[in-house]
């Protein structure tokens, strides 16, 4: 077996860890020709989640979101194509999902929010702050990427590989098959996947330098992001600074021990004691004032 073959593999074993919590909210809004889905969960300060390839609200973000809408308002939301958002006839793109996603919070009446983003979305995440940095109020961005390079080659080798057959009995396409609108797409959305990681792109660093938002950038230490290019995006988003001398910049990172791309997302302790005490900061803490 190749690398790139067992790397397929793995991806197929996801566990995925539903949420114990039922929002108080749940809806589809029109978007951009979209019919997006949406959960609310508590209240207080709005927190946006947008999560990974693949997945969906519950299955990237099923253990965290009981915890983090005990203190402020949880709204997540399923991608294109993903969870119970159907596909429609255009391809996936890092723009067009951060241009959905603002939209559908305009819609909903959401004027600035906090937004955590893991893999794909928290590319997304990246471009809804870049796009509509009005919306933002702090990033946390898990697992990201703003160029091709950012992944280590390996992971881009195994693209290939990736076949909707691969996933047969896993629990990927058994979730796909319970709550998605159309079951029978699972295989679009495996080809429109393989296109959007496979199609070399790279963002300028002026975008990344145009966010002013405080962010934390979170990356494990045996990721398929390279840990090279986390600390690049920090140093982007304003870190990289002597503290002692200049002061904590407004900008955070984190390298969880012990963990794997596919991984991070059930470190729920440490996730919870990064991003916690990041979001509840004043923005003014944040940014060293």
């Amino acid at each position: 077996m190749t690398r790139g073959e067992a790397a397929v593999l793995l991806l197929s074993t996801i566990k995925f860890l539903e949420a114990k919590s039922v929002p108080s909210k749940r809806g589809y809004v029109s978007v951009n020709g979209l019919n997006m889905y949406y959960e609310i969960y508590g209240t207080g300060q709005p927190l946006v989640l947008l999560h990974g390839a693949y997945s969906s609200i519950n299955t990237t973000f099923g253990k965290l979101i009981p915890i983090l809408a005990r203190t402020r308002q949880v709204i997540a939301v399923d991608l294109q194509g993903h969870g119970r958002t159907a596909d429609i006839d255009r391809p996936l793109s890092y723009v067009q999902m951060a241009d959905d996603t603002a939209a559908l919070l305009r819609e909903i009446g959401i004027a600035n929010a906090d937004i955590f983003g893991y893999s794909m979305g928290g590319t997304t995440a990246l471009q809804i702050a870049i796009r509509h940095p009005e919306l933002v109020r702090k990033l946390v961005l898990a697992s990201t990427y703003f160029r091709s390079d950012g992944y280590y080659q390996e992971v881009l080798d195994s693209i290939p590989y990736i076949t909707p057959e691969v996933f047969a009995g896993s629990p990927i396409v058994d979730e796909y098959k319970r709550v998605a609108p159309n079951p029978q797409d699972f295989p679009n959305l495996v080809n429109k996947l393989k296109t959007l990681v496979s199609e070399k792109f790279a963002w300028e660093p002026a975008e990344i330098l145009s966010i002013n938002a405080p962010s934390l950038v979170m990356v494990g230490d045996s990721d398929s992001i390279r840990p090279e290019h986390a600390v690049e995006l920090f140093r982007l988003l304003g870190g990289g600074v002597v503290g002692d001398m200049a002061g904590l910049p407004r900008s955070q990172l984190a390298v969880i021990p012990g963990t794997t791309h596919i991984s991070i997302m059930n470190h729920t302790e440490s996730l919870v004691s990064l991003i916690v005490p990041f979001l509840d900061a004043s923005v003014e803490e944040s940014q060293g004032a």
